[in-house]
């Protein structure tokens, strides 16, 4: 058992090895065969196939990307942690594209199951650690996906041109774009009125409450209460609707809703 487990790291590694070196048609079952020093019959035996190599391989990328993250300390300032997190993932694309389209540009889900899952997972983390601030814009689970499809757009984008015509500045370019969409002010003159976004309060109180771990609400309270704290954090007029409210509420008539007029 020991032995199919070095034999198996072994394959991985020779294959990353051509993959980085020579590209995604350098991955032949002969060609990764000899480069691990075993026959085909073996290659075949580990991984089933060439598509169960090729999701071995991503699983394998995800790995070490993973300890890259992992070794990032984690700072008093979550958004400084995660531009730092964002500038790892642009360098490890750009550093291997091969492996990165692999990783993250074929829908490859049996290789993201399990190392892509926990990348994803210190993500939101992050972001979480936003929200709790009081600083996000949006739900921590809309915010996580929107950071994480700008990063892989921005990394694919530039993969896609030869060395000579990228835009070096591009990578940060986009994180300032999506930190804006992202992120409340929070200082200068109007820096209040940021704290008091209606989105701002939700996502914090939501985050808030999971941090808590209270035993307040039941479980199918919790579970509604969770679900309309990320619906007033992902709703774009969040604030307008607030202000119009509070202007029905000083009217002398009631305000029809859904169909209904309110009591």
């Amino acid at each position: 058992m020991v032995r199919a487990v070095r034999t198996r790291e072994r394959v991985l590694d020779a294959a990353a090895e051509l993959l980085n070196r020579e590209g995604r048609t350098a991955l032949s079952t002969r060609a990764v065969s000899a480069a691990a020093g075993i026959q085909p019959p073996t290659l075949y035996r580990l991984f089933g196939d060439k598509a169960g190599l090729l999701d071995a391989l991503a699983a394998h990328g995800f790995a070490q990307y993973l300890a890259g993250k992992q070794a990032l300390e984690e700072t008093d300032d979550p958004v400084a942690d995660l531009r730092r997190s964002w500038d790892l993932h642009v360098g490890f694309g750009l550093s291997r594209p091969a492996c990165y389209i692999l990783m993250f540009g074929e829908g490859r889900r049996r290789g993201f199951a399990e190392a892509g899952a926990e990348t994803m997972g210190m993500l939101r983390r992050n972001v979480a650690r936003i929200a709790a601030a009081g600083r996000l814009r949006m739900s921590v689970d809309r915010a996580t996906w929107l950071l994480h499809a700008n990063g892989v757009g921005a990394v694919l984008s530039l993969i896609a041109l030869p060395p000579h015509e990228r835009d070096p500045d591009l990578p940060a370019a986009a994180f300032e774009h999506v930190l804006r969409t992202l992120t409340l002010t929070v200082d200068g003159d109007d820096a209040a009125d940021a704290r008091s976004g209606v989105a701002g309060r939700a996502a914090a109180l939501r985050e808030a409450l999971c941090i808590s771990g209270t035993t307040v609400l039941t479980r199918s309270e919790s579970t509604l209460l969770t679900d309309w704290l990320d619906r007033l954090a992902d709703a774009d007029d969040a604030d307008s609707a607030g202000s119009a409210a509070a202007t029905d509420r000083r009217t002398d008539h009631p305000v029809e809703r859904d169909g209904r007029d309110d009591a």
